[in-house]
């Protein structure tokens, strides 16, 4: 096989991390606390943060407090309960739905070796490993070979439906409630809310994951630890900032993003291509923070492009696959043995990883692919089972239990500490959620707050669209009178008013799906429940409602000349304020169901019309055909707007709005002479047997309501219909978030 001819490196250092250490001190720098003598054993790593934490706090009772912002120092410790994360033949198939097309001849599925006749592609086939606390796990390979369906099946991010084999922990099959709060899980894209500094947007995470019994100042000491610990003491105060704010570094932001994974200390901890965009310095400060991890007692278990010669110097064992399948499993140390034995021997400057994955690429363009690798895979790991497996007989195997139990007592797993715990997996005692459901609405709120504190523009947009149309309906319907075109012009001023308060809640669509994939990263992993974010989002949204609807009615209601004076105003208030409310929710559900801004937009706009349509305005209740009468009652808009009418119209002292001669008003009578329209009433006098003067009251406020059909409801009653409305469909966004933010593959 011809392969180019490969540049040679420079040999490789002595030290390989001495560049970062020289260019970046933080990773040396330590806090001369207590030290520790080191006990001899077999298998050393670092103390948890947690731990350190404990014994600054116990040496700061004895010894002058040490200089701020610095590293803690990481000394070795020994553990008598280590984690295995085993694996075994993992299988995972999807179903290719076949595209209609116009040509015959156009190929339906790509030639792709994994792609069987039926249109079942098989993403992993048989794919068995472990991976051990202490050690990073890489998994590589090419664009498509299954790195990421990998880590997601590990996560419990594939329905068990679907994924076929076996997942343990310490030997026991993983419970998916367990894994949540033992694990985390960093996506490829950094999800971060970006008006909220760094070290605030650690804090916020302390405070999902870390118990109520943790005090604050610990909390906040965990906090600046972690900081230090990933090397981003000098952007702590830096907003991360998004395409208009100008925040944090790319690896700044990614290291972020494995901040607020690990604040509290999780015993297995999966990434998807965490050096993914990032140069090679920042690539390489990212897995040193993960190795730093891992030696405090976790589980780290990556996806990787294709490391550098330095970072794959700091991983400890590596799955190469290719189309599903495993090509190598073993140490970066076997590599060169590996593929001599192959008969493929890795020159002696180059890259090891590269190598590898040039001959992969190779194998996978011929027609066999790449069988003859993956068969020589498995009788080299038969041989290396066979070895591996005689030495380990004679090692101590502890039940998940115990290792979990051993953790928590060292500090580990700090959202368990509390030992409140509600799963049940090995009789292991770990809460579901770190902190009762009112402190985590607390934290969503005060989150949210200061995230949209920062951003007073987009308030102001919705506050000066809320005045501007205020100010158009005011001067428009100037101090109207009580004549009929006084009746129709209020009329019509109301079923404008009303749907214009619905209208303007669509500004909510984005609030929600600029969130999602933050809420399902952070309620994958147990953060706060489902329910805590519900009613948070619903309960901060109240005093922003409540100034928008004074906003308008204060507007509107004495500048149109509205009736009912103080009192009319305080339920002209409180409607406007059920309608907002009404509507924010019915959109804030529909950001739910739709995963688009646009899509949602549209479908805000065009259900709003047709509620406005049934309302009652365009077309009498009475005048509905039985067809479509069950869309008058679902219309949203039709409540409010028969409660203002009402307001309106059916005042204690009556009103008369048609007097006499002004009867003959919008008919074909209306252009005669006054003495005849005089004439007229005399004579319809005669024949009803009445007296019909010129001011005699025709038509008052309920002959009004009677004529637009509101016979039905009091005003109070559309009052807390509305308001009912707006509590069913937060129920119903509800609903959504907790069946369809599953985040699983099927």
């Amino acid at each position: 096989m011809s392969r180019l001819t490969p540049l040679p490196l420079p040999p490789p250092p002595p030290q390989p991390n001495t560049i970062l250490d020289d260019r970046f001190p933080f990773f040396n720098q330590s806090m001369d606390l207590v030290q520790l003598p080191n006990p001899p054993t077999t298998r050393t790593r670092s103390r948890t943060l947690a731990d350190l934490l404990n014994r600054v706090q116990d040496a700061q009772n004895d010894t002058p407090p040490a200089p701020p912002h610095h590293v803690l120092d990481l000394s070795s410790s020994s553990s008598t309960h280590p984690f295995v994360l085993s694996f075994f033949n993992l299988t995972y198939s999807v179903k290719l739905h076949r595209k209609f097309t116009f040509f015959p001849t156009t190929t339906v599925f790509p030639p792709d070796h994994e792609t069987k006749p039926n249109g079942t592609k098989t993403l992993l086939n048989d794919i068995s490993g472990e991976a051990r606390d202490g050690e990073i796990m890489a998994v590589l390979g090419a664009s498509g070979s299954g790195k990421s369906t990998l880590i997601d099946a590990l996560a419990n991010r594939i329905s068990k439906e679907s994924l076929k084999g076996t997942v343990t922990l310490n030997g026991e099959v993983l419970d998916s409630s367990l894994l949540k709060v033992i694990s985390a899980y960093v996506m490829q894209d950094d999800l971060l809310f970006p008006m909220l500094t760094v070290e605030e947007t650690l804090m916020f995470a302390a405070e999902f994951r870390l118990p109520r019994s943790l005090s604050k100042s610990k909390k906040k000491a965990r906090v600046q630890a972690l900081i230090d610990q990933l090397g981003l003491r000098s952007a702590a105060s830096t907003v991360i900032g998004d395409e208009g704010h100008r925040g944090v570094s790319g690896g700044e932001r990614r290291r972020v993003s494995i901040g607020i994974d690990i604040i509290h200390d999780p015993i297995v901890l999966f990434l998807d291509e965490p050096t993914s965009g990032l140069d090679s310095t920042s690539a390489f400060m990212v897995v040193k923070v993960l190795q730093r991890i891992a030696q405090s007692g976790s589980i780290v278990i990556m996806s990787i492009h294709q490391p550098s010669y330095r970072i794959l110097g700091l991983l400890d064992h590596l799955i190469f696959l290719s189309h599903g399948n495993t090509v190598y499993s073993g140490s970066p140390a076997n590599l060169p043995a590996f593929f001599s034995e192959f008969g493929h021997p890795i020159p002696e400057n180059e890259n090891r990883t590269e190598f590898a994955l040039d001959l992969i690429r190779e194998l996978e363009e011929q027609p066999s692919g790449t069988k003859s690798l993956v068969d020589f895979n498995k009788s080299w790991q038969l041989k290396e089972k066979n070895s591996v497996q005689s030495q380990n007989d004679h090692k101590p195997k502890p039940s998940l239990k115990d290792a979990i139990s051993a953790s928590i007592s060292r500090g580990k797993l700090v959202s368990g500490a509390n030992g409140n715990g509600k799963n049940s997996t090995a009789a292991v005692s770990v809460p579901a959620f770190a902190n009762p459901f009112w402190m985590e609405m607390a934290v969503i709120g005060k989150r949210s707050l200061t995230n949209s504190r920062r951003m007073p523009e987009l308030f102001g947009i919705r506050l000066g669209a809320v005045l501007v149309t205020g100010v158009i309906l005011a001067t428009i319907f100037w101090h109207l009178d009580d004549s009929p075109k006084g009746v129709q012009e209020r009329v019509g001023f109301f079923a404008f008013a009303m749907s214009t308060t619905f209208y303007t809640c669509a500004e909510a669509i984005p609030v929600f799906l600029q969130e999602r994939y933050i809420f399902m990263r952070e309620t994958a992993h147990n953060a706060y429940r489902r329910s805590s974010y519900v009613l948070s989002h619903a309960i901060i949204s109240l005093p922003s409602l409540l100034f928008l609807s004074f906003a308008f009615a204060a507007t509107t209601f004495w500048a149109v000349g509205l009736a009912g004076g103080s009192s009319g105003f305080l339920f002209y208030f409180l409607v406007i304020v059920a309608s907002f409310w009404a509507g924010s929710s019915f959109v804030t559900f529909l950001s739910g169901v739709v995963s688009h801004v646009m899509i949602g937009f549209t479908v805000v706009v065009a259900i709003l019309a047709y509620f406005l349509l049934f309302s009652g305005f365009f077309i009498s209740r009475d005048r509905i055909p039985p067809y479509w009468i069950w869309f008058h009652y679902l219309s949203l808009v039709k409540y409010p707007y028969e409660g203002v009418l009402q307001n309106e119209f059916d005042v204690n002292s009556p009103r008369c709005f048609v007097r006499g001669i002004q009867m003959f008003d919008n008919t074909p009578l209306g252009m005669v002479p006054e003495t005849l329209k005089v004439e007229l009433l005399k004579s319809m006098s005669e024949t009803l047997g009445m007296n019909i003067t010129r001011s005699t009251c025709v038509i008052t406020g309920a002959d009004v309501l009677k004529q637009q059909g509101i016979t039905q409801l009091s005003k109070w009653s559309c009052l807390w219909i509305t308001v009912a409305w707006g509590f069913f469909f937060r129920f119903l966004f509800y609903l959504t978030l907790l069946f369809g933010s599953r985040n699983k593959r099927r």
